[in-house]
């Protein structure tokens, strides 16, 4: 090894910064520049999965096989779990089956080998680890060169996946979310959707889809936690909640079916979700709310009400017993308005969403629904970016004329 300092071969490994390359490409180049300044023979990094707590290959020099063969390692396995596991560097001066798992080590004729932990603050990003097919003894300097660029691939590797996730999670969102709301006799509709300024694109959803009868579904959603794996989640509620629907003409049961797929399939998930059924005159709503707010409804003339519909529990909580939800006919008169929100319209740091349904009733009227929406974002949002996502919804059953 040279005695250049560890900063000073950090600088040489990351040569000139990021380049044009894809960031798989651009990770290779430091990788291989990284064996060339250490003098080792392959450098890889692996990233931490934290869902099933195993370690992928994502790039390598000198051991493509690994990245190619899509190795895995369980964390506390071998040598790069006990890396992570320990989040701490560890070195090896012998290499075979009893110290590693991954065979394409040994294989490859390594005979000594240096992993040290990427973190990012708290979190653990994944393990780096360089090795060498002579047998030689990795001094300090070593460990925390290895150290500085573990880091500086940690925060690298984080920010990168977290523009993958938003741009993912965007494209998931638009992909589920109306583009247009459909066209149906004798209603109007208009909606609007704003991610959170602060916590991103999350698992707020909305939905209206025909029904056989005549009949109309409507649904507010709104999955706990905010990015791809909200979004993900939101998904799939949002498919079952459609494939229930075609089955099960109660809304209620629908919502039961949803919250027992939901503990079954979906361990850890909490969401909110309004489901109604509009009858095919339009004349009343059938609906149901899983931990949801209810809407808001203003028929002309009269000034706007909260819909009094029971609340029961969200989707995905456990309570050791069946609960049976219940369904409530809201009235909805020729001309009226029902306004359907997640809490992000309504709720603040320093005001309750019981407060915020207050103000959005004082809102409301019967007037066109695209008028509604932006009279509400307008005195509810206006120039300050929400702090969590908001989606809001507005329909109007069309006056009778005769």
């Amino acid at each position: 090894m040279t005695a250049a300092s560890p900063r000073a071969l950090l600088d040489e490994i990351l040569g000139a910064g990021p380049g044009q390359s894809e960031p798989g490409e651009e990770l290779a180049k430091v990788l291989a520049r990284a064996c060339a300044v250490l003098d080792v023979d392959t450098a890889t990094v692996l990233r931490h999965d934290p869902h099933s707590r195993r370690l992928v290959a994502i790039a390598a020099a000198g051991l493509e096989e690994e990245v190619c063969q899509g190795v895995q390692i369980p964390v506390g396995a071998g040598f790069a779990g006990r890396v992570a596991a320990s989040r701490d560097a560890v070195v090896l001066d012998h290499v075979d089956e009893t110290t590693v798992v991954n065979p394409l080590l040994w294989e490859r004729g390594l005979r000594a080998m240096l992993g040290v932990p990427m973190l990012a603050g708290t979190e653990l990003v994944g393990v780096l680890h360089v090795g060498s097919v002579r047998q030689r003894r990795f001094a300090a300097a070593d460990v925390e060169t290895l150290r500085l660029l573990a880091d500086r691939l940690a925060a690298l590797l984080r920010l990168e996946t977290t523009r993958q996730d938003q741009a993912a999670a965007i494209a998931l969102q638009r992909s589920l979310l109306p583009g247009i709301l459909p066209s149906i006799d004798g209603l109007r509709l208009a909606a609007r959707y704003v991610p959170g300024a602060e916590a991103g694109l999350g698992g707020d959803w909305y939905d209206v889809f025909r029904l056989p009868g005549g009949r109309t579904g409507i649904v507010m959603g709104d999955v706990a936690g905010h990015g791809l794996e909200a979004a993900v989640v939101m998904g799939r509620l949002r498919s079952a909640l459609r494939a229930y629907a075609l089955d099960c003409p109660d809304p209620a049961e629908v919502l039961d079916k949803l919250n027992r797929k939901a503990v079954h399939f979906e361990h850890g998930v909490m969401a909110t979700v309004a489901y109604g059924v509009l009858d095919a005159g339009h004349e009343r709503i059938a609906l149901s709310l899983a931990g949801h707010l209810p809407p808001v409804v203003a028929a002309p003339g009269e000034p706007a009400e909260l819909a009094a519909v029971p609340p029961d529990p969200p989707i995905g909580l456990a309570l050791g017993k069946p609960v049976r939800r219940r369904t409530a006919l809201v009235e909805l008169p020729p001309g009226a308005v029902a306004v359907f929100c997640t809490d992000g319209l309504v709720e603040r740091r320093d005001q309750l969403a019981d407060t915020g349904l207050r103000v959005l009733a004082n809102l409301v009227r019967a007037e066109d629904p695209e008028r509604a929406c932006s009279r509400i974002m307008a005195a509810l949002i206006g120039s300050r970016p929400p702090q969590d996502d908001v989606a809001l919804m507005v329909l109007r059953r069309c006056a009778e004329t005769g």
